[in-house]
């Protein structure tokens, strides 16, 4: 992939971003998704790494191109420097204080470059009592209050994966935050920082919940409300075969096709539906109907329904649902099977623009397209601050 050939609406932005994992990871592969030229810094000593992973398996590395860096030398200092002038946009996952360290902070950047945004990926966010602790996303979503409210009653929280934390109140809102900030520096003509902190995207999300809790209609302990899976109808059934439906019909009229579906007749179950007192008992009701019939059997008597049903799926098993192949909502790359780019355009459409890129692959390409002359790169080479010629396969 080279800059000239990307495709999506965000063809012709330059984005840095210093190489991290987890969030800052996914903010980089939706952005250079939607086309965005995003040169992806990682340091010299990890052209050697790969030991735990190989990099073709790092999908989130994907679309971009890498260049490896000393950045603990001046010279590699400024080569980012020198990048930032001619970038829209550079986001980093450190630890508060990392990059001012390194004499890459906002204040230097930004020296380089007025009109320069500067994404901030934390966990805890740039300051707070916390902000100089070590964490993860299972710490951040604890102390948003998102992790109590998932899983059974008088159980242990059940960990979602980290979705919430890392990817949702961090890539996703670092991302929507870098965007917003450049789409207001193209008005301003000046740049900006983004302190993305995970423990506040993951509280945000939480909005609405604490609308209930506010009007009454939210009850903290879990397990105990409608979208918890204190509901019978909006829970997870096991099948004949032991695997697993999720049924969520929330609208009457919706529910009424799920008893429809499972040829349930009960007054009470059909007139009661939001009485919480009766959920437990209900919610038995369903389990042992819903064990009569394999998963396959349920799927093909909601076919088409709109009982809000559907099966619950593994992950090789989602990448061939009819849904998922009709939409082409997976792509194979280089033989690794992996979801699409999202979200979808009708004019501009986004695509992976390239397979996980070797650490480094790209040093020399890179430098060249960004104003770089030969022989400032072979010195470069020479003195250990990058890595050597590319290797691009």
């Amino acid at each position: 992939m080279t800059a000239s050939k990307a495709k999506g609406p965000l063809t012709g932005y330059k984005i840095i971003e210093i190489a991290g994992v987890g969030p800052t990871q996914l903010t980089g592969m939706l952005l250079a998704d939607m086309g965005a030229e995003i040169v992806r810094v990682v340091r010299l000593s990890q052209v050697e790494l790969g030991v735990f992973m190989p990099e073709k398996y790092k999908l989130m590395n994907r679309s971009r191109r890498s260049i490896a860096i000393d950045l603990k030398k001046s010279q590699g200092r400024d080569i980012v420097l020198e990048l930032c002038a001619g970038a829209d946009a550079l986001f980093e996952g450190f630890r508060p204080g990392v990059m001012e360290r390194l004499g890459l902070g906002p204040d230097q950047c930004m020296q380089h470059n007025e009109k320069l945004v500067y994404g901030r990926m934390t966990g805890w966010g740039q300051e707070g009592p916390l902000a100089e602790t070590a964490g993860h996303d299972p710490n951040y979503i604890g102390i948003a209050g998102v992790l109590g409210c998932i899983g059974k009653k008088d159980e242990a929280p059940a960990y979602p994966l980290n979705l919430i934390g890392d990817f949702g109140g961090g890539a996703l809102y670092l991302a929507m935050g870098l965007l917003a900030a450049m789409l207001e520096a193209a008005k301003s003509g000046k740049g900006q920082v983004v302190d993305a902190a995970m423990v506040d995207g993951a509280a945000s999300m939480m909005t609405t919940f604490y609308g209930l809790l506010a009007a009454g209609l939210w009850k903290e302990q879990r397990s105990s409300n409608i979208l918890d899976g204190g509901a019978h109808f909006v829970n997870t059934y096991q099948t004949k075969d032991k695997q697993y439906v999720v049924v969520a019909p929330i609208e009457g009229r919706f529910y009424k096709e799920l008893l429809d579906g499972l040829e349930i007749t009960d007054p009470d179950l059909r007139t009661h539906q939001h009485d919480q007192a009766r959920w437990p008992e209900f919610t038995d009701r369903l389990r042992e109907v819903f064990l009569t019939k394999t998963r396959d059997e349920w799927c093909e008597i909601f076919e088409g329904a709109d009982a809000c049903f559907a099966p619950v799926l593994g992950l090789t098993e989602a990448t061939r649902h009819p849904h998922a192949e009709a939409r082409d909502a997976y792509v194979d790359i280089d033989g690794i099977s992996q979801p699409a780019p999202a979200p979808r355009f009708s004019r501009t459409p986004s695509e992976v623009q390239s397979p996980p890129p070797e650490p480094g692959q790209h040093t020399e390409e890179i430098l060249l397209d960004w104003g770089f002359t030969r022989e400032r790169i072979n010195s470069l080479v020479d003195n250990n601050i990058i890595n050597g010629p590319a290797t691009e396969q």
